[in-house]
């Protein structure tokens, strides 16, 4: 007992300070996408072209980017010559409603209006989430569960996953929702005491990420459930979602 002491006096405190300080991404991390007009003519759309998943469209002679389609694969970044489209490092991509996911040319993701005043003053102390994988890959179902850890603690800001869909005051969706999953998802939203919300979390589940019009899928959550909170991203840094789940309880802005 003595030793376990000693060692965890010798680590210190390893919970990340965040949100009362930003903490260092590394440089490879692709965060919020920038369109830069001044180098963007918007004649060639060669980024359009190499787009896996379809983020990129054409706006007469402007280009948008749909952050709910965007898998960050950086392949338009790659693709233009006049690099007028790169990936920064701010990672605070929610938004809470679809259309705020619309990147305009000048980079700036529009506020998409505020979440629900009843969210936070139903749900902005305690906050108990039912998490689940509509047909994911797994990727953004591990970095949800990554804030469960010592390092991001999501418990001191009273939110939690709960096991039981009656026991929860919301869904947190991955995936882009197969059809195999559609019954099972309207289901379990059913059971969820109201008031309630819903999350989407990551490109599959905001439009279907990459397989966006397979017909095994519905693509994404909105098609067929009302959505609260989107979480752009394939998968969405924890940084990414710890900051839009702290935005949508009303605990940061």
């Amino acid at each position: 007992m003595f030793r376990v002491l000693m060692e965890r006096f010798r680590q210190g405190y390893r919970t990340l300070p965040f949100p009362a300080r930003e903490s260092s991404l590394p440089e490879r991390f692709r965060g919020m996408p920038v369109v830069d007009s001044l180098r963007c003519a918007g004649d060639c759309f060669d980024c359009a072209a190499v787009c896996p998943s379809g983020a990129i469209l054409r706006s007469g002679r402007s280009m948008l980017l749909d952050l709910g389609k965007c898998v960050f694969c950086s392949s338009c970044s790659a693709a233009c010559g006049r690099n007028g489209v790169h990936f920064s490092r701010d990672y605070r991509l929610a938004a809470f409603s679809r259309e705020a996911l619309i990147l305009g040319k000048e980079g700036v993701l529009s506020e998409g209006g505020v979440a629900r005043k009843e969210i936070k003053r139903v749900f902005g102390r305690s906050l108990k989430l039912r998490q689940i994988s509509a047909g994911g890959c797994n990727a953004c179902e591990a970095d949800v569960n990554v804030l469960n850890t010592l390092a991001y603690d999501l418990g001191r800001f009273g939110i939690q996953f709960a096991a039981s869909p009656r026991h929860a005051d919301g869904l947190l969706v991955t995936g882009p929702v197969s059809v195999n999953m559609r019954s099972a998802l309207l289901e379990t939203y059913a059971a969820i005491p109201e008031p309630k919300i819903v999350i989407a979390c990551g490109a599959c589940a905001i439009s279907g990420g990459i397989y966006n019009g397979h017909p095994e899928t519905c693509g994404g959550v909105s098609s067929i459930l009302p959505v609260d909170l989107f979480i752009p991203g394939c998968p969405p840094h924890p940084y990414t979602i710890l900051d839009g789940l702290l935005r949508l309880i009303g605990r940061i802005r």
